[in-house]
């Protein structure tokens, strides 16, 4: 009983039965108004059919455009409504303006590494990659950083917190979900007693990733414990497509020398501290070096659209003489992406891995919900006898979504793509390898809430000197993972391959 009052109490309450309420009271509306004028109706049906011809248009991506003129075809009445509500790319206002500055703000510090970028032209790998981080966002590359990484969630908390207790001057902290446990306990005990020793200490979470788990006035409480703290895009009941904008991205940055990324939440299932799908495996990277800017600009960033009072990047980014490690091989190109361009870095960096790799390119996903575009490309690198190897987990978290994940085996398999399901348990490590030389590990899903709504994070590597344990990883895997057959995929009774071909026409807002 004490459970069900918790639950109307809570926030998911408040803001999921504000939303049907809203839904129902505008669904009504248009219907008693389409019945009782005839001319309304019409106008209606005129609307949605323009917004159809409009989606048909668009350059976005194609099962998105799908979904809708699917949704438009069956509610020819609302479905131009109910496009326009939650279907066309709208971002808040303030947002827009804050990015703009932002990217004012940050090419000072972009364009301090062109003299790297100008070197890069014998390496044609490189200068790719290169070329389109730049295009898509000023995201420069830096060479003679160190860089580490982690093929645990447990190995990287724990870097992660030894890091934290070295701290003299700031710790900034972003993460997606946030949830009570050891975990946050042994984080949160470093970040306070740093703030009581003067340290700035920042933190954002989403509001989404934690509503369920967290009080709704908790920042609040960190506040009062010297913790400065955003909650990322707060949920509120109303109908607005900005709401399903999240802030997916994980960012550790101490001192602006060290600094975090990867798959790991703030939860104790990502440290194997609390079972829930078998094993869960994540993997994430640190970088010291000059590179870590772009880590510290980039919260920054997401901290000032939420700030009464901007924070000055230039206090927090440590000049090119406190960087000296010459002795660090190869090159490394943070990035991050955001619905408020029409970039789709994350997915680009995935693309140009598929198409720049000669010998072989392996992948980990959790989700494998992937465009047709996405898996042409895919199907185009395996064609040009490149070793294509996709991991995903062998216990899946969200059902639905793996449902679709196994509709993409049968085409990409036939295509000579080979799939391995990870059978110790549950795959969140977001992690590319190619050809001993390239290597990316971030926060980017292989599906479209990664690649078009939420804001992502990652760092592209070249010939670092961790590739060789990123490989290691990868055969590590590989050797308790079981790869599927086309046999299996075929034997798949009727019925599933329906199940699952419905699951798909909406795998976009999956």
């Amino acid at each position: 009983m004490k459970k069900i009052i918790r639950f109307f109490k809570s926030k998911a309450f408040y803001v999921v039965s504000g939303l049907i309420i809203q839904a129902l009271i505008l669904l009504l509306f248009l219907f008693y108004f389409s019945r009782q004028f005839i001319l309304i109706y019409y106008l209606m049906v005129i609307l949605s059919a323009i917004v159809a011809i409009v989606i048909a248009g668009k350059d976005q991506d194609s099962s998105s455009r799908l979904l809708w003129i699917f949704v438009i075809l069956a509610l020819p009445v609302f479905g131009g409504i109910l496009y326009l509500l939650f279907g066309s790319k709208k971002i808040p206002k303030a947002l827009m303006i804050k990015d703009r500055q932002a990217y004012a703000d940050y090419k000072q510090y972009a364009r301090q590494n062109m003299q790297t970028l100008k070197a890069t032209g014998k390496d044609q790998v490189l200068d790719k990659m290169v070329s389109m981080a730049w295009t898509n966002g000023f995201f420069p590359v830096y060479e003679h950083c160190q860089v580490r990484y982690f093929p645990t969630g447990q190995e990287q908390c724990q870097a992660i917190i030894e890091a934290m207790a070295r701290a003299e001057k700031f710790i900034f902290v972003e993460t997606f979900i946030l949830d009570n446990g050891r975990m946050w306990d042994s984080i949160l005990k470093v970040m306070i007693e740093k703030a009581k020793e003067g340290v700035d200490v920042r933190f954002i979470y989403d509001d989404f990733g934690a509503f369920t788990h967290m009080q709704p006035d908790y920042d609040q409480w960190l506040e009062s414990q010297g913790i400065k703290t955003h909650v990322f895009n707060p949920l509120k009941p109303q109908l607005a497509m900005q709401m399903n904008n999240r802030d997916h991205r994980k960012i550790i940055v101490i001192d602006g020398k060290t600094a975090f990324t990867g798959g790991i939440n703030i939860a104790d299932e990502y440290v194997n501290m609390k079972k829930r799908f078998g094993y869960w495996k994540d993997m994430g990277i640190e970088v010291r070096g000059k590179a870590v800017e772009q880590f510290t600009i980039s919260f920054l960033q997401i901290w000032n659209y939420q700030a009464a009072r901007n924070t000055r990047y230039a206090d927090y980014v440590l000049p090119d003489t406190e960087f000296r490690n010459p002795e660090q091989t190869g090159f490394v190109i943070p990035f991050f992406d955001a619905p408020t361009d029409e970039n789709d870095t994350g997915k680009n960096m995935h693309m140009n891995m598929f198409n720049l790799a000669n010998k072989y390119l392996w992948i980990t996903t959790p989700y494998l919900v992937i465009d047709a575009e996405m898996i042409a490309t895919i199907k185009l690198a395996a064609a040009n006898g490149v070793d294509v190897r996709i991991l995903v987990p062998g216990i899946p978290d969200k059902k639905m979504v793996y449902a679709v994940t196994r509709s993409n085996f049968e085409p990409l398999i036939r295509a000579g793509v080979r799939i391995y399901e990870y059978t110790p348990g549950f795959i969140h490590g977001k992690v590319c390898l190619s050809d001993d030389e390239n290597a990316l590990v971030g926060t980017v899903n292989m599906d479209s809430r990664s690649y078009y709504i939420n804001y992502e994070c990652g760092i592209w590597m070249r010939k670092t000197d961790c590739i060789r344990e990123i490989k290691k990883d990868f055969e590590s895997m590989f050797e308790v993972s079981h790869e599927v057959t086309m046999a299996e995929c075929q034997a798949v009774k009727g019925s599933v391959r329906f199940y699952r071909d419905v699951l798909k026409l909406f795998s976009p807002i999956l």
